[in-house]
């Protein structure tokens, strides 16, 4: 069993590349990042998340002060906020045939939130964190 804490995860502003909820997660999770990175000017000073609506897969960028709202190149959406258990995964990049796994385990032992989505929150090259919604 990983730890898990709980957390509170702030009404997060994103821009998203959407999947298509008809693939395997893992293949919309490599298109959709590499859609939403094609089309930033640099990665550098953003945060990344990987989100779950349902079946489809979103890849998330914050938006920072230097972004011009109006001249986003992609959909804007807002992660919503509230209590998460959330647990890490650290070296992701070399294990990532654990997530799956990981986010199927903080389901099956927690009382989830159906209303809101699950979380990836790439922390860095090297830490990820799994979020699921609490009640």
């Amino acid at each position: 069993m990983r730890k898990t804490t709980e957390v509170i995860f702030a009404d997060t502003q994103v821009m998203f590349v959407a999947g298509d909820p008809t693939k395997p997660i893992p293949e919309q999770a490599q298109y959709t990042f590499a859609a939403l990175e094609a089309r930033l000017a640099s990665l550098k000073g953003r945060r990344f998340f990987g989100v779950l609506v349902g079946d489809e897969y979103r890849a998330c960028s914050s938006i920072t002060e230097e972004d011009k709202l109006t001249e986003l190149p992609h959909m804007t959406w807002t992660i919503p906020g509230g209590k998460y258990a959330r647990t890490e995964i650290p070296d992701w990049e070399a294990h990532t045939e654990q997530i799956g796994p990981a986010f199927e385990e903080l389901c099956s032992r927690l009382n989830v939130d159906p209303t809101r989505p699950g979380i990836e929150y790439y922390r860095s090259q090297k830490e990820l964190f799994l979020m699921v919604p609490v009640k």
